[in-house]
């Protein structure tokens, strides 16, 4: 790849500072004004003979899309953390590169999944339709009453930078930590949080439960109504994840019969089509996959896609290479 100008395309428009640098760096065309699906988004690099390509969950590259790549392209920079929407391995075979952008999300993932988690647990979905409606009437002293997080068990499923984060958040709130993951973690990354090695012992421990899981086939429908089942009744659940680790029947099922009180989720099945029996829960929060949609966060998310591209250009190392 030249190291003068990098040809490039992009499946979405970035933030203003990132669309700068890549005027002032790249050879690229516009931004869309729309997201680019995978075949157009291939048609443009096609046209351009772009060198990088960065994508987005937009632009999906299963198995039999990553054989139509064109051929010019050498690099792939995923402006994400979370790669379920690429099939490493066949794009990996045809000889391209990937990288992705971790870490620079991860302040705002931890802080989307608190805010998920006070707003299932005070019951925000509720009051502020009640509000939008008018109000127009004084709450009886035991009416629409929430749950104090203070001194509850938060268990988290899946410990790693944004399940560290969110121990981090938990522990200013009072709460006891608990968490699963495949192994412990050493104990300066444990965050005061306490390991429990089986899944089934710290469910019915645990008053609030945050997942914190890449999405892939071993992970799907994790969330399931044994799954539950075992929490206490009337806990809170948090999904800032990936919508696929969820059974969404059984997630239903839970918050209508009340053994779930609330549920705050950023993700779901079929985004950006949430089931309409989802959006009918009046103790379902619910926010449209923006965990990571602040000002700093994307910026810094798009310029590290562009420091990639532009190590992948001077026949540098990637800075955060996916391999695979």
């Amino acid at each position: 790849m030249s190291a003068s100008r990098p040809r490039l395309v992009r499946s979405v428009r970035l933030p203003a500072a990132v669309e700068d640098r890549i005027r002032e760096e790249f050879t690229a065309p516009p931004p869309p004004h729309t997201p680019l699906d995978t075949q157009a988004l291939f048609q443009l690099a096609e046209e351009t003979k772009a060198q990088v390509m960065l994508v987005t969950h937009h632009a999906a590259i299963n198995a039999a899309a990553a054989a139509r790549i064109p051929a010019s392209v050498q690099l792939i920079a995923t402006v994400s953390v979370g790669l379920d929407h690429l099939d490493v391995k066949a794009i990996r075979a045809r000889g391209i590169a990937i990288s992705n952008t971790p870490d620079v999300l991860t302040d705002c993932n931890a802080d989307m999944a608190m805010l998920l988690l006070l707003t299932a647990a005070r019951r925000a979905a509720e009051y502020t339709a009640l509000v939008r409606k008018g109000w127009g009437r004084d709450l009886a002293m035991d009416e629409m009453l929430g749950m104090r997080v203070t001194g509850k068990t938060l268990g988290i499923i899946g410990m790693g930078r944004i399940g560290q984060a969110v121990a981090r958040r938990a522990r200013g709130f009072g709460m006891t930590v608990l968490y699963n993951n495949r192994r412990r973690l050493s104990s300066e990354n444990e965050e005061g949080a306490t390991w429990v090695e089986k899944l089934d012992d710290m469910l019915p421990r645990c008053q609030i439960v945050s997942l914190h899981l890449p999405g892939s086939d071993e992970t799907d429908g994790i969330v399931d109504a044994a799954f539950l089942s075992r929490l206490p009744k009337g806990a809170i659940f948090v999904n800032a994840a990936r919508g696929r680790l969820v059974n969404e029947d059984a997630l239903i099922d839970a918050l209508r019969s009340g053994q779930l009180a609330g549920a705050g989720l950023d993700v779901c099945r079929n985004e950006p089509h949430p089931d309409p029996r989802l959006l009918a829960l009046p103790n379902l929060f619910m926010t449209p996959h923006v965990g990571s949609a602040t000002v700093e966060t994307r910026t810094e998310m798009g310029m590290l896609a562009l420091d990639n591209a532009t190590a992948q250009a001077s026949g540098k190392p990637l800075l955060t290479p996916v391999e695979g």
